[in-house]
């Protein structure tokens, strides 16, 4: 079942590439007493992703500051080197949004985001979505139709849900 409105995010550990390597990072600790845009790709630098997702929430990323959200999280269905590397070529980086890798699609299969798609060579992925979450409860949450597409996910569309 997926994920709703007014619901806990649940337990999840990720993984974000530090300073030392590879290291988990519980999303409960990111999200407790805190306001935090939560986005996910199908896959990093995958087209849409990279040319349309990404660059929306790097170009809104003020704005957002401004309505008090804390941190923009990226979540993706990789591991911590491939995000690393996409945050470096993005410049979300820089921009100060956090990546983190869902590698064995444990979050996503959990909040029932999880989908597959054999014929381009994504299996266990993510949906595109993007969600509001305040003190770990999801307070908005806009999911797109299809993977290629990023409209109600953009960071502009998230913008003037909140």
């Amino acid at each position: 079942m997926t994920i709703s409105t007014g619901e806990k995010l649940p337990e999840a550990n990720l993984v974000q590439m530090g300073d030392d390597g590879p290291a988990p990072v519980s999303l409960a600790d990111k999200t407790k007493g805190r306001k935090v845009v939560l986005f996910a790709v199908p896959g990093a630098f995958t087209p849409t992703c990279h040319s349309a997702h990404m660059p929306s929430f790097i170009r809104t990323k003020e704005q957002f500051q401004g309505k008090g959200v804390d941190e923009i999280i990226c979540v993706s269905v990789n591991d911590p080197f491939v995000m690393q590397a996409w945050g470096e070529a993005t410049g979300a980086d820089k921009a100060g949004i956090t990546l983190l890798a869902d590698a064995d699609s444990s979050f996503t299969t959990a909040i029932g985001m999880n989908f597959d798609a054999p014929p381009a060579g994504l299996l266990a992925r993510s949906k595109r979505y993007a969600m509001l979450v305040e003190d770990g409860t999801v307070t908005v949450l806009n999911e797109e139709e299809a993977p290629g597409v990023c409209e109600v996910s953009a960071g502009e569309s998230l913008l003037s849900a909140m």
